[in-house]
């Protein structure tokens, strides 16, 4: 292994990072991620990037939104990490907490997403455009 690509993920035919910052909200932004369902959707976010080999780098659960920073593999697309998270914590929120049932459902259909990596746009960009590549 080079040792400059320590921290990445090696995979047979790839090597490399893939972390995604996440941002979903309850539906009509009610502020019920409070208390116990904040415990208990943390533990099941949690559980979901275990059971996946994911990765949360970072985790804030607001009254009213939540925002992950999660490193997944390069086989999972964007919209299925999100998918997962919002979907296994949807049902079982719904089922061990009945008062959230008064909603239409607990999340909206929409999150915000960016991905990001050990490097900034800024720096990649620089890299790219760098005329050292004529060189070679």
């Amino acid at each position: 292994m080079r040792k400059d690509s320590i921290g990445y993920r090696h995979n047979n035919h790839s090597v490399g990072l893939a972390t995604v910052h996440l941002v979903w909200i309850p539906k009509r932004r009610k502020p019920v991620l409070v208390g116990d369902v904040k415990t208990r959707l943390s533990e099941i976010l949690d559980s979901v990037a275990h059971d996946r080999e994911w990765i949360i780098k970072a985790k804030e659960i607001a009254p009213d939104h939540v925002h992950l920073l999660v490193e997944y593999d390069e086989q999972t697309a964007i919209c299925e990490v999100a998918r997962a998270f919002k979907g296994r914590s949807s049902k079982l929120l719904r089922d061990e907490f009945t008062h959230l049932k008064t909603l239409p459902s607990l999340w909206t259909r929409s999150y915000f997403y960016d991905t990001s990596g050990k490097v900034s746009t800024s720096h990649v960009m620089a890299y790219i455009n760098d005329p050292h590549h004529a060189r070679h």
